[in-house]
């Protein structure tokens, strides 16, 4: 593969497509593969339908010479590429990985980032090994910062998206139990987050760490530039207020700041966007305004108004760490009634009947007006609580009962679609 020559085309047509169903006139039509399907077979509609050129790795497919380049491997040319677009310039490149928090905390940082700079960052949560590289070659030439999520269910996927990536900076949210299916253990999921650290340590890169986390003060050990935040003493120091149920924290070096993120578990997100902010020169009343302005969406940790009564959605995601995180952060809330409505953890191996059933004993510390379960997880943990097996039962359930001024909490992994409970 000529990456010189593949690059070429790239400039004149710098769109890069993976799915046919969402391709545009002038993209170039990269044609992967997995275990159920192969690019390859779309690759003359892809261009029939306007892709500009097409990626193809199977001889058979090789059919218009002219608008078709052969490699051996379609993503590893797609990976190439993005690395060699990455190349071409001299910015920050800020990677985030971590158990909880990622898509906030990158959130945070292009908002507060882009309050004095051209900041370009993951759309969504395209953090995989297609994503990654399918971020990086949509970072126009003008781009004076760069935020790139890292997801991974699996060791050694960060230090394959590092090498990609190239990052200059770069954060760990933090380290808890999820995708233990993939990591088979809490310390392989520290293991697989710190491939971000041992890349940066490598190549003379700079972290912001967490200072409330020990653990994370002890991995980023002999990185050469660590910069710390989080309660005092830190780097870049502040503390939440108690009680609220969005999240208002005030700071050393960007004052008193309202968020509208719900829960104190959101403050680490926040404040590594302020020790960001601040350590690239934002002014901290540009800072403030940003992060103040700063709206959630596709319900993470959203809140939704509906008559009196509040609900906090937070339903994109969850695992033991978060859940924790959600249910004591709204255990604290000031608010006359609080009702749960919790759906099941995925990903967990077999630590799931065991960490269901944590979950269900935590419950029972604290006094709930309601609290439902969904999710097949559930049917076999012991509890006093509602249980459904699907979200369209609770759903039901809910629109049978009268709240008024009650504060319900919406939480569980994507594929149990909590979210159909309010909408």
């Amino acid at each position: 593969m000529n990456i010189e020559q593949l690059y070429t085309i790239y400039r004149q047509h710098p769109s890069v497509q993976t799915d046919t169903r969402q391709l545009k006139a002038g993209d170039i039509f990269f044609a992967l593969r997995g275990p159920n399907f192969n690019g390859n077979q779309y690759a003359g509609a892809a261009l029939a339908s306007g892709a500009s050129f097409a990626v193809v790795d199977d001889p058979a497919f090789f059919t218009q010479p002219d608008r078709m380049m052969l490699v051996d491997d379609a993503l590893a040319a797609l990976q190439a590429l993005a690395r060699h677009h990455r190349r071409q310039f001299n910015i920050p490149f800020i990677a985030i990985t971590g158990t909880n928090g990622k898509t906030t905390t990158k959130e945070m940082l292009r908002t507060a980032l882009g309050a004095a700079y051209r900041t370009y960052a993951t759309e969504g949560n395209l953090n995989n090994h297609i994503g990654v590289p399918l971020t990086l070659l949509r970072i126009p030439m003008d781009a004076e910062m760069a935020v790139i999520e890292m997801g991974a269910n699996h060791r050694h996927e960060i230090a394959a998206y590092c090498k990609v990536a190239e990052p200059t900076h770069g954060i760990i949210t933090n380290i808890g139990k999820a995708h233990l299916e993939g990591f088979g253990s809490e310390e392989g999921v520290r293991l697989a987050k710190g491939e971000l650290y041992d890349y940066l340590r490598e190549n003379g890169g700079t972290v912001f760490v967490c200072k409330d986390y020990p653990y994370l003060v002890e991995m980023s050990k002999g990185i050469g530039t660590v910069i710390t935040y989080g309660h005092d003493p830190a780097d870049y120091a502040g503390a939440p207020f108690p009680g609220t149920a969005l999240l208002e924290l005030e700071s050393a070096g960007a004052g008193h700041v309202r968020t509208q993120l719900v829960g104190a578990y959101n403050f680490p997100n926040v404040m590594a966007a302020i020790a960001a902010g601040l350590h690239f020169k934002v002014p901290a009343e540009k800072l403030r305004a940003a992060l103040e302005a700063y709206v959630p969406s596709n319900n993470r940790s959203q809140v939704v108004k509906k008559g009196t009564n509040t609900f906090v959605m937070d339903a994109y995601n969850a695992n033991p760490s978060s859940m924790k995180a959600a249910v004591e952060n709204f255990a604290g809330l000031d608010a006359k009634q609080k009702v749960l409505l919790l759906g099941a953890m995925k990903e967990l191996g077999p630590d799931s009947d065991k960490e269901h059933q944590a979950l269900a004993d935590l419950l029972q510390l604290s006094h709930w007006k309601a609290v439902v379960l969904v999710g097949k997880e559930f049917s076999k943990t012991r509890h006093p609580y509602i249980w459904f097996e699907t979200a369209g039962e609770a759903r039901t359930w809910l629109e049978q009962q009268q709240f008024q001024d009650t504060h319900l909490l919406v939480k569980g992994s994507r594929s149990v679609g909590m979210e159909k409970v309010v909408n």
